[in-house]
């Protein structure tokens, strides 16, 4: 059978993407703080008119959140222009490609200017696009423009996983699905946690390792104290 046009355009993005040499990454984050505030939120349907909180507009805006103190991770990585200069392009913005699993196939739309959205506005959006890219509503220009990408593999399954990253990208994250395990607290008694792994790639040729998990630990921090997160908001 010839490739659906979702597997043509899947087939040249990651040939593309094979000339980048992936550094991989990978944390846990305990959401359990994250769970306890959402179940608060969700109860609570005079302060929250918009639907229930996923915890993927959390991790979302906890990463933007991120990007700003470690923004290489947001960059784009030019080499054709000039391929012996090599440039890199700073972003302003946080234009997230965020995967959505569609009965056509893999789709990565948009959902932009994250740095300017409440974690509310970015659950609203994330609705909107994955209602309508499974829908099969999605214009062109809802895929244009992304500078990190975030794939929730936990919506299906699964812990670790190896993102690949598409030009001219330089770094894309993987989530999976948390899972309650045992471990230990300050006073060395077992208690719950709830652990998510967060995969990182990122592209080695411009993208160290101590910064890529310098980024990632701040994300870390940001998901198991979320108040955190309401200091670093504007």
């Amino acid at each position: 059978l010839p490739l659906t046009p979702v597997q043509t355009q899947m087939f040249k993005l990651m040939t593309k993407s094979l000339n980048i040499p992936h550094f991989l990454y990978t944390s846990s984050a305990d959401m359990s703080a994250i769970t306890a505030t959402r179940k608060r939120l969700n109860n609570a349907a005079a302060t929250n008119p918009t639907g229930k909180l996923t915890p993927l507009p959390f991790i979302i805006k906890a990463t933007s959140l991120a990007l700003r103190k470690h923004p290489l991770l947001n960059s784009a990585l030019d080499t054709t222009s000039d391929p012996a200069k090599p440039s890199l392009t700073y972003r302003s913005a946080h234009n997230f490609g965020v995967a959505v699993d569609t009965p056509s196939g893999l789709l990565v739309p948009v959902l932009r200017n994250v740095q300017d959205l409440s974690i509310a506005q970015i659950a609203a959006q994330l609705r909107d696009l994955s209602s309508r890219a499974r829908a099969g509503k999605l214009s062109p220009g809802d895929f244009a423009g992304a500078t990190f990408t975030l794939s929730n593999i936990g919506s299906v399954g699964g812990g670790v996983v190896a993102p690949i990253i598409s030009e001219p990208q330089v770094a894309i994250l993987g989530v999976g699905r948390s899972r309650v395990v045992p471990a230990f607290d300050a006073n060395d008694e077992v208690v719950k946690r709830e652990e998510l792994v967060l995969s990182w790639s990122a592209d080695h040729r411009v993208v160290d390792g101590a910064e890529c998990a310098r980024c990632a630990e701040v994300v870390t921090g940001l998901l198991e104290e979320p108040m955190g997160m309401l200091v670093e908001m504007r």
